[in-house]
């Protein structure tokens, strides 16, 4: 099995596999409780937390354990805005994941303009457009830090600079779900507010993610209960998830990034030199805008969806850039919002990337590709 869409999930490595089974097998007491096994277990959520921040260059600052990167978006959008006093104008970036974009309806019942900001052919925010979108009516500006789909890295720092000399009492959020130790992050440089992320994409466990909140950012709580996580997301933690997260975080690979990039660039040769019809979709290779760990590409004129099931036969796993609904064509938004032509959309896979594949995985990826493509081709009606 060659395993390609590691931006949907990954595997949970052996080092949480390992810690996650001892904390379910003993360290299962709730770390809420005062008696000495429930302080040990709070201790060792305690010691993710920090992990946590120190990946983030944000040590200092507040970490709430989620369940997710959906809800941690969530609180940082709709808690902090609860707090805002006087209606606005919240930006949220065109090619977003729906864990923002779907906020919009709350956001505008809480009184608040919900707008896209658009980006270019790459997929990357047009800066030029969010200047002239900027001014003292702002009160949120939601940039994610790599695009799902594209693997295109958001100008997070430009945006940042933008705000500061145009509308300073605008808070930033960042969803960094895509990003999160595959790229660098300076949480407490970058002088943004909010920052999530999610524990399945960096090989720990689903259903555990965490939001970085600047100490002096207000936010409100929208879930309520028995006051954990500081009172703001109660229910009892995820503490083997939690434990498992810190351990992710404190076993990624330091050259995750310099292999994964390797890696791709490997991929994308294959394919260029297999099927020259093929067409990147996002930033090129050699861009400072290209994260390493997702490619996106058009295999025109087969579509996505049946190469992604002639791979699968090979046991190679990808992801479709469109996908058909019932009796329906349904197009990718983020691909829309890049301009792409429809045959373009409606022929483009994701190829995401983990710092445990290999080029013999790249080689063999390719193969396929090239296999299946020379017979679908035949097929496709005119």
């Amino acid at each position: 099995m060659i395993y390609l869409d590691n931006s949907a999930t990954t595997r949970p490595s052996e080092a949480v596999v390992r810690v996650m089974t001892e904390a379910l097998a003993g360290g299962w007491h709730n770390p809420s409780s005062l008696y000495k096994p429930a302080l040990e277990a709070e201790k060792r959520m305690s010691n993710a937390r920090d992990a946590c921040l120190k990946a983030a260059g944000a040590v200092g600052q507040r970490l709430i354990f989620t369940s997710g990167g959906t809800e941690a978006d969530n609180i940082a959008i709709l808690g902090h805005l609860r707090t805002v006093r006087r209606p606005g104008k919240v930006l949220l970036l065109s090619v977003e994941h729906p864990a923002v974009l779907a906020c919009g309806p709350e956001i505008e019942r809480l009184g608040h303009q919900a707008a896209l900001i658009p980006v270019t052919a790459e997929g990357v925010l047009d800066l030029a457009a969010l200047e002239n979108m900027l001014d003292d009516t702002v009160r949120l500006i939601c940039v994610m830090q790599v695009n799902n789909e594209s693997g295109a890295i958001q100008p997070v720092r430009e945006v940042a600079r933008l705000r500061d000399r145009l509308c300073p009492e605008a808070a930033i959020h960042v969803d960094g779900v895509q990003g999160f130790l595959r790229l660098p992050v300076d949480f407490n440089g970058l002088g943004i507010q909010s920052y999530a992320f999610s524990g399945h994409k960096i090989h720990a466990s689903k259903g555990v993610g965490g939001l970085i909140v600047e100490n002096s950012h207000k936010l409100s709580p929208i879930v309520f209960g028995g006051g954990q996580e500081a009172g703001y997301r109660s229910g009892t933690e995820n503490t083997a998830g939690i434990i498992g997260l810190g351990e992710a975080v404190r076993t990624y690979p330091e050259d995750a990034a310099e292999a994964m990039m390797a890696l791709k660039r490997r991929l994308w040769q294959r394919l260029r030199e297999t099927v020259p019809q093929a067409e990147l979709n996002g930033p090129a290779l050699d861009s400072p805008a290209c994260a390493p760990h997702i490619l996106n590409v058009s295999l025109p004129p087969v579509r996505s969806q049946t190469m992604l099931f002639a791979l699968e036969g090979e046991g190679i796993y990808v992801s479709a850039g469109s996908a058909c609904a019932s009796r329906k064509q349904k197009f990718s938004g983020v691909l829309t919002a890049m301009g792409l032509s429809a045959q373009r959309k409606d022929c483009a896979l994701r190829f995401s990337l983990c710092p445990f594949l290999t080029e013999a995985d790249m080689d063999a990826a390719a193969a396929a590709v090239k296999k299946h493509y020379d017979m679908l081709k035949k097929f496709v009606r005119r």
